[in-house]
């Protein structure tokens, strides 16, 4: 298709209106979310180094869990995104059925491995004993909420692609404010709770998780909007749950591939001393912050994108691709941009060691370039490619990218070769980058062209 007649295909008045109207509420959602560890790492940064690095490598058994929740409830905004430009409301019932039980069960097992072996999770990422005897009290309560966020991740997912994108952000906006006020009240002991540290942070998050749950539940009551069939919760065809897990099992292996994967990336700069893990664990937190629009415009390219294809209009949809696309390029350089700007803010922000606030300059200047990768990828593969159901594409770019060239560079750096940190921190962030050109070369073969729907 020529330029001019995909041009001609996109209302360009229609096409900005409706990526503002999914793309901010997501961004928006995407940054409360980050804002979280942000104020964790800020608190706990005011009341010492460990209790922040302790709770920054904690977490990370919440960011694995969302790696699985993450494939469930992305092959259901996949399917939901075509069903819902079909008008087809029964199916998309069905389709929130299946990923309330997946995502039941993935919960309960990440509760029960923090709750009964909360030691064992932090020795994968730090042998130093302080931070581990920290964490495992950050995970003994943090692990209640792991217990409901698959469940309100589900409710979240469905009010995104049935056109109530704002309230789900409202809702997810709201919890995160209540947890960052909570946060500050149990960290520090204010309006006369006691002084809890690590264990305050924990505290804040569950009651917010409780919030959260009750909200989406009372909001989804509401005659517009689609909540699951409990009727028939057991009983979905066949043909549903087999397309269903054709979308979801190679998200899973991709969120896998990128969840142990980031993972890895922090397990070794936690392994370089706790300097270099503090360090870390500040740039993932900013790291966070500025992805929160690249992750806006790519749920939103993937809801736009299977619209149009489940809804037939094959040629429409493809020309949205390519015209976000080319935008994702834009959203990566003024990130690049904004981080630069930011860095000299943040180093001064949070109590570090002079070596550790070196690190972090030098982290700081590395994740820019490397932030032109994650957007152009985030809106690529996990927007436009997962909208048309090509979703095997992401897992082979990691197994590639990620795990026969970044970590193995980093582990050899770190452990054999004795490299700085932040010559290993770089090693991590080589897999964005670096398949750029892959993605290029997969978007334009269009196997992502499909309408799903039956």
């Amino acid at each position: 298709m020529s330029r001019m007649k995909q041009e001609a295909l996109i209302d360009k008045k229609e096409f900005y209106r409706n990526l503002t109207r999914l793309a901010l509420p997501i961004a928006l959602q995407s940054l409360m979310l980050a804002s979280v560890a942000a104020g964790d790492a800020l608190m706990l940064g005011k009341v010492a180094q460990d209790e922040m690095t302790a709770v920054s490598l904690a977490t990370q058994i919440q960011f694995v869990q969302n790696m699985f929740l993450m494939a469930v409830t992305g092959a259901g905004a996949i399917l939901g995104a075509q069903y819902w430009g079909k008008g087809d409301r029964r199916t998309l019932e069905d389709i929130f059925n299946l990923m309330l039980r997946f995502c039941g069960i993935l919960s309960f097992i990440f509760f029960l491995a923090c709750e009964l072996a909360p030691g064992l999770l932090m020795h994968i990422f730090t042998h130093d004993a302080p931070l581990i005897a920290i964490g495992s009290s950050y995970l003994r309560i943090a692990g209640w909420s792991y217990l409901l966020t698959g469940i309100s991740q589900c409710y979240l997912t469905i009010m995104k692609v049935s056109e109530h994108v704002k309230p789900g952000a409202l809702i997810s906006s709201c919890a995160v404010i209540l947890n960052i006020v909570l946060n500050a009240v149990f960290i520090f002991g204010l309006l006369g709770a006691t002084e809890m540290q690590a264990r305050g942070a924990a505290l804040a998050t569950t009651i917010s998780r409780i919030i959260e749950l009750a909200l989406c539940v009372a909001v989804s009551s509401k005659a517009s909007y689609i909540r699951p069939a409990f009727d028939r919760f057991m009983r979905i065809s066949k043909q549903l749950k087999a397309d269903f897990i054709r979308q979801c099992l190679p998200l899973m292996g991709g969120s896998l591939c990128w969840g142990v994967g980031f993972t890895s990336y922090t397990a070794i700069m936690g392994h370089m001393g706790t300097d270099a893990a503090a360090a870390n664990s500040v740039s993932a937190v900013v790291r966070d912050l500025i992805c929160c629009m690249c992750n806006g415009i790519g749920s939103a390219a993937g809801i736009m994108v299977g619209n149009e294809l489940g809804a037939g209009r094959l040629e429409v949809g493809k020309a949205y691709g390519k015209k976000l696309k080319n935008l994702s390029y834009v959203i990566g350089f003024l990130s690049t941009a904004l981080v630069l700007a930011v860095t000299p803010f943040v180093v001064r922000m949070v109590i570090l060691t002079e070596q550790a606030r070196g690190y972090l300059t030098g982290m700081m200047v590395i994740m820019s370039v490397y932030m032109i990768g994650r957007c152009v990828n985030t809106v690529t593969i996990n927007g436009v490619l997962d909208g048309g159901g090509d979703t095997l594409f992401d897992m082979y770019s990691l197994i590639v990218c990620m795990w026969l060239i970044a970590i193995p560079l980093a582990l050899a750096g770190a452990f054999v070769l004795h490299w700085s940190p932040l010559a290993v921190y770089a090693c991590t962030c080589l897999d964005e980058v670096g398949k750029i050109p892959w993605v290029m070369i997969r978007f334009r073969k269009y196997k992502w062209v499909q309408d799903l729907t039956r």
